[in-house]
């Protein structure tokens, strides 16, 4: 089972990253995704998550700028970030939740986002 992410990169604040987790070794229809972040010095937060059904939901931070979307023909699960803010600024990792189970437990590696002002 393997989650990778990638995306990440260098924008300056207002721009916009598109960033991709692609899934293997797993019914990916059947687990929910989940995108979080963490920066320097914080814990980490759930950021958006995206149910096996379609529903979403997202952190107050980020309502309004950021869409989570899922494929689940190509396995891949999307989070599109518009008007980054430098606050934005961390690791972002995509995690994987069996739908019967309350807990991610499968986990990609990050891919770092930088927002500079």
């Amino acid at each position: 089972v393997q989650l990778q992410a990638s995306g990440g990169g260098l924008v300056q604040a207002g721009g916009s990253l598109r960033l991709s987790c692609a899934a293997s070794g797993l019914t990916f229809s059947s687990y929910a995704m989940g995108w979080f972040r963490q920066a320097p010095g914080k814990q980490r937060e759930l950021v958006a998550a995206i149910h096996s059904g379609g529903a979403t939901n997202y952190a107050d931070s980020v309502k309004g700028r950021f869409t989570v979307s899922r494929d689940n023909a190509k396995n891949t699960v999307y989070l599109q970030m518009n008007n980054l803010k430098p606050e934005d600024t961390a690791v972002y990792y995509c995690a994987a939740r069996y739908v019967t189970t309350s807990r991610f437990a499968i986990w990609g590696q990050g891919t770092l986002v930088t927002v500079s002002s």
